[in-house]
C-alpha cells in the first residue's frame, strides 16, 4: 500500500464572519475566518491529503506563500518511506538554516511545517482507510516516540520517558476506544461569549447551550472591568452559582493589569482566566497564575511551540494546556506537547473553534484519551458552533461531548463547493463582495 505524491496546491480560502462579529474578542476585534488550506495530490485523483493552517483574514496570502515554499519537499515522496520517516520529515522541515533566520520554531514557517505534516498524516490515515485518531492510537509506542523531535525539550521530557508513560498507558487502551466511541470525550462551548455580542444574545445562547449539555461555557473579556462585571453578573444570575464559566483575554493585558483585573472578578467563581497576556511570556504567566488563585490559569492556542509548554509546565504556570492543531509544527510537535503534559500532570484542554480547528484538535484529544492519559473529568475540548458545514465531516457534538469521527482522515477535508465560494478573491462570493464594496 503506497502511493506518489505527485503535486500540491495552496489555497487562500476566507470566510465573512466579521459581519455578524462571531469571533470577536478584546483583540481581534473583526476577524474573517480564514484557512491556509493545503492538498497533497497522489497519482489516485480520489487520494489526497488535506490540512490546513487556521487565520483570521489579511495576511493569510503569507502563510500560503510559507507553505508554497515547504510543499515542495515533499512532492515526489512515495507515502510508505513517508510514513516510516515522518519524525525526520518534520525535523527536516523545520530545518532550513535560511528559513529559520526568519523565525526559529515559531511563526508562518513553523505553521507552515505543521501544515504538510498534518497533511501527510491526513493522507496516511486516508490511506489505511481510519480516522486519525485511531491510526495514532494504534502506533506502537516506539513509532509515537519516533514522531517527536527532541531538540530543547529533553531538559523536561526525554524518549525514555515518553516512552515509559506510552507503555504505561498500553493495558488500558481497549477499555478507553470503547468508552471514546460509546461516548466521545466533554466539549465546551464559546459561542454564546463573543464580545461583539449584545446581552441578550449572549444570554439566549448561553440557555442554549445549557440545553444541549454543555458544562462549562467560556465568555471573551477585556474591554473594561466594568463592563465584565456586568456581563458576568448577568450570567452567573442565568446559570446559577455552580455551573462552571471561564474567561478568556486573548493576550490583552499587561501582566500587573491581568492581576489586578482579574482578582476583581474573583466573586464570580471562574474556573480560569485564558491567556491574560502575551502567548511568549512564560515568566509572568508564572506570576499570574500565583497572584490570581483560586482562579486558575489556560493559556496554549498562539503558543508557537513546545518549548513556550515546557517552560510554562516546568514554572508552574498553568493549570490548563491549551493546544492547537495548526500554530504548532503539526501532529508531531503536538504529540510532543501532549506528552509534556502527561509528565507534569497537567490535563490538555484543547484550543478549537475557528474553522477546521474543532475537525482537526478532536483527533489528537481523542489519541491522548485513548493512548496517553486515558479518560478523566479534567478534559474539555473547545467546541464552536461555526462553518463546520464546510468539511466533509463536521465535528460532531451530541449532549455536551465530541463523538468520535469514523470516516478516514484528520478532519481537515474541506467540501469543493466551499472552496469554491470563499476562495479569495476569485470564489464566487469574494467575486461578489468586491465588486460591490471595493477591494478588502
Amino acid at each position: 500500500m503506497t502511493h506518489t505524491i505527485v503535486r500540491a496546491e495552496a489555497i487562500d480560502v476566507r470566510f465573512p464572519t466579521s459581519k455578524m462579529l462571531d469571533g470577536s474578542d478584546a483583540m481581534n476585534a473583526d476577524p474573517d475566518y480564514s484557512a491556509a488550506y493545503l492538498k497533497l495530490f497522489t497519482e489516485d485523483d480520489s487520494l489526497t491529503g488535506d490540512s490546513l493552517v487556521f487565520t483570521i483574514g489579511r495576511g493569510n496570502e503569507v502563510q500560503i506563500a510559507a507553505i508554497e515554499i515547504l510543499m515542495a519537499q515533499v512532492v515526489g515522496l512515495k507515502t510508505d518511506d513517508a510514513f516510516a520517516r515522518i519524525g525526520e520529515i518534520g525535523r527536516k522541515l523545520s530545518a532550513d538554516s535560511q528559513l529559520r533566520w526568519l523565525g526559529s520554531d515559531k511563526g508562518v514557517f513553523h505553521m507552515a511545517a505543521g501544515a504538510v505534516l498534518n497533511a501527510l498524516w491526513d493522507l496516511f490515515a486516508k490511506e489505511r482507510k481510519v480516522p486519525l485518531w485511531k491510526l495514532l492510537s494504534d502506533l506502537t509506542p516506539e513509532q509515537v516516540v519516533a514522531t517527536i523531535d527532541f531538540r530543547y525539550i529533553s531538559d523536561a521530557l526525554s524518549p525514555e520517558e515518553a516512552l515509559k508513560i506510552l507503555i504505561g498507558a498500553q493495558g488500558n487502551k481497549a477499555a478507553n476506544e470503547k468508552i471514546l466511541v460509546e461516548k466521545g470525550v466533554p466539549a465546551y462551548t464559546t459561542s454564546p461569549g463573543w464580545l461583539g455580542y449584545s446581552d441578550e444574545k449572549m444570554l439566549d445562547l448561553t440557555s442554549k447551550a445549557i440545553a444541549d449539555g454543555f458544562t462549562l461555557i467560556k465568555y471573551k473579556c477585556g474591554k473594561s472591568v466594568e463592563d465584565d462585571r456586568r456581563r458576568l453578573s448577568k450570567v452567573r444570575k442565568l446559570v446559577g452559582p455552580d455551573f462552571k464559566i471561564a474567561i478568556d483575554a486573548n493576550q490583552v493585558w499587561d501582566v500587573d493589569v491581568a492581576i489586578d483585573w482579574v482578582n476583581q472578578l474573583q466573586e464570580f467563581g471562574l474556573e480560569w482566566i485564558e491567556e491574560p497576556t502575551h502567548p511568549d511570556d512564560v515568566v509572568g504567566h508564572a506570576r499570574i497564575a500565583k497572584e490570581v488563585s483560586p482562579t486558575k490559569v489556560a493559556t496554549g492556542e498562539m503558543a508557537a511551540n513546545r518549548m513556550i509548554f515546557k517552560q510554562l509546565l516546568q514554572l508552574g504556570a498553568i493549570s490548563f494546556m491549551q493546544i492547537d492543531a495548526t500554530r504548532v509544527a503539526g501532529v508531531n510537535e503536538n504529540i510532543a506537547n501532549i506528552l509534556l503534559a502527561a509528565k507534569f500532570n497537567v490535563p490538555v484542554v484543547p484550543h478549537a473553534g475557528g474553522v477546521g480547528l474543532c475537525e482537526m484538535v478532536q483527533h489528537l484529544a481523542m489519541f491522548d484519551a485513548v493512548a496517553v492519559t486515558g479518560h478523566h473529568q479534567n478534559r474539555k475540548v473547545e467546541y464552536v458552533d461555526h462553518l463546520h458545514e464546510h468539511f466533509v465531516e463536521p465535528a460532531r457534538v451530541v449532549a455536551g461531548a465530541y463523538q468520535a469521527p469514523a470516516l478516514p482522515g484528520s478532519g481537515a477535508h474541506m467540501v469543493a463547493a466551499s472552496i469554491a465560494k470563499f476562495e479569495f478573491p476569485v470564489g464566487s462570493y469574494w467575486i461578489s463582495e468586491l465588486s460591490t464594496n471595493g477591494a478588502s
